[in-house]
């Protein structure tokens, strides 16, 4: 992973803005190209102050949705045709039809947002969309805010963390990335509160009238 960012990224600092916004948009319309790493490398680059990260999250959402509605016609021309067609990877292809069209006909919504974060339904989630005749007013809905989110999320992810972002996200997927940046979230905000509660506690302890004191309320027995 880190080789490809790093390729990438040679790629995009020669070519600048112009080849993020190709590459995710071909990635999203469908073809095998590695959108995401370009995203993760331009945000790379814009860290290090070659790029700007608005520009490249502003591009990459754009992108994401214009290839993605590409992605939709060639679905609903002729997507189940090239799916189901004898030829080079045709397993494969009857595969993604098999597993993706019922999903899509029950979650249609949830399948074009949360594929956005997951490479195989990536390349593939418009081309489904289309074939399975999701409304395209549905469609353009749930895949703008999935494109939106999808380059925020990646983009300022990668721009925190540069080039480790790349690995974190191989091995364990945004979801699992997003899940150990919640537990570092929670276990500081319960240890400020452990904190707070051991401070507030020797504060009423320190404020508490001694029985030896004047004023001391008498104890039994006395």
């Amino acid at each position: 992973m880190l080789a490809a960012i790093v390729n990438v990224s040679q790629l995009i600092s020669t070519a600048g803005y112009p080849l993020l916004f190709l590459i995710v948009m071909s990635e999203s319309s469908g073809l095998p190209v590695p959108g995401e790493t370009g995203l993760i490398a331009a945000s790379v680059l814009a860290s290090q102050g070659k790029l700007q990260i608005g520009l490249v999250i502003g591009l990459a959402a754009a992108a994401a949705i214009v290839g993605d509605n590409i992605g939709y016609v060639i679905g609903r021309k002729g997507g189940r045709w090239l799916l189901e067609r004898p030829g080079a990877f045709e397993h494969q292809r009857q595969e993604v039809l098999r597993v993706g069209e019922p999903f899509f006909q029950l979650h249609g919504p949830k399948a074009v947002f949360f594929g956005r974060f997951l490479l195989g339904l990536r390349v593939w989630a418009s081309w489904l969309a289309g074939a399975t005749r999701m409304p395209w007013r549905s469609f353009v809905l749930w895949n703008a805010l999935g494109g939106i989110t999808w380059a925020v999320a990646i983009g300022l992810i990668a721009y925190y963390l540069g080039h480790s972002a790349g690995n974190v996200i191989e091995a364990f997927g945004l979801f699992g990335l997003a899940a150990v940046l919640l537990a570092i979230v929670s276990a500081f905000v319960l240890h400020r509160r452990h904190r707070q509660r051991v401070a507030a506690g020797s504060r009423k302890r320190a404020g508490a009238p001694s029985s030896l004191e004047p004023g001391a309320p008498e104890q039994p027995g006395d």
